[in-house]
């Protein structure tokens, strides 16, 4: 059976409203998508780093009930699990501030075994930082000669825009593994200054990855591939919190990917009634984590989404 591996941050998100805490939860940009795919039964694998203190125990017993293991997650001792502080604003963006004592050596776990046509994601600020990136380009190289789908999720916030010009090596970098780009206007917006979709694409995306999908809250979604330019609306809600909607998106692209066994070389000439599907799924699943603040699909969601498909 075809698998997710994930690799990527965990941290503990405290969530503030009109400066008042609200509420605290494991989060992490790729966790919360591993998290979404567990709700759902899918096969997956997070790498992972966490403290051996309280909230590294407790972060663990979530993933065990959210049936995602904990076999490749780098228990370490000398040092804190992260925390980071997130505030919603009234027009639904989010500031965050993270706060995070690793130890020097870092990663040291045992890669999973990785088989053709597995999906592995990887992005955030976790994917580019300097000190792990040797491990990072490591596990690249294996997905990459395992015959893997590499999907990159950028996720490049506000809090790391001015490491834009340092750290860019290593996106393009990202970008020539990946098989599917996803990414937000705000990411672009921090990486290049632009926000044009058709720009960032073309100068941008294209030449390194010529699958890609950009998100622009409520304005909508947009695919490129080598022959589609297509956009879809996304229904008009209230959110409550918009923290975890891109990366339940990505959970959502990716079970679709799955449910509709696309592999590898499937994806590089998927018709756009497929990428329909694909992303209606993605759609979905932002749109049930924007009206809670959860980070990641509510189990509600994820036992009717399986009975309806």
């Amino acid at each position: 059976m075809r698998k997710v591996i994930g690799i990527g941050e965990t941290i503990l998100d405290i969530i503030f409203k009109n400066n008042q805490p609200t509420k605290a939860l494991p989060g992490g940009s790729v966790f919360n998508a591993m998290i979404s795919l567990g709700r759902l039964h899918t096969p997956v694998c997070f790498i992972t780093e966490l403290g051996q203190d309280r909230v590294g125990e407790m972060i663990q017993n979530f993933m065990h009930e959210n049936n995602v293991t904990t076999e490749y997650v780098d228990i370490f001792c000398d040092g804190k699990s992260p925390v980071s502080l997130a505030f919603l604003k009234e027009d639904n963006k989010t500031e965050y501030m993270f706060y995070n004592q690793y130890p020097e050596s870092r990663l040291n776990v045992v890669w999973p075994r990785i088989d053709a046509d597995d999906i592995l994601i990887l992005g955030s600020y976790y994917s580019i930082n300097p000190s792990l990136r040797s491990r990072i380009a490591e596990f690249l190289e294996y997905a990459q000669t395992r015959k893997a789908i590499i999907y990159y999720d950028p996720n490049f916030r506000k809090p790391h825009a001015h490491e834009a010009m340092k750290v860019m090596p290593a996106v393009l970098e990202n970008l020539e593994y990946a098989d599917l780009v996803k990414g937000s206007d705000e990411d672009f917006e921090n990486l290049f200054h632009i926000t044009d979709g058709n720009k960032i694409y073309k100068d941008k995306i294209k030449f390194y990855c010529p699958n890609f999908i950009y998100t622009r809250g409520e304005r909508g979604v947009e695919l490129f591939t080598q022959s589609e330019h297509v956009h879809y609306d996304v229904p008009h809600i209230t959110p409550i919190s918009t923290i975890g909607a891109g990366d339940s998106f990505n959970a959502g692209i990716i079970f679709g990917l799955l449910k509709n066994n696309i592999t590898r070389e499937q994806l590089y000439e998927l018709p756009q009634n497929e990428w329909d599907t694909i992303i209606k799924n993605g759609i979905d699943f932002a749109t049930d984590v924007c009206l809670s603040y959860d980070n990641y699909i509510s189990s509600t969601f994820a036992k009717k989404y399986i009975l309806n498909d």
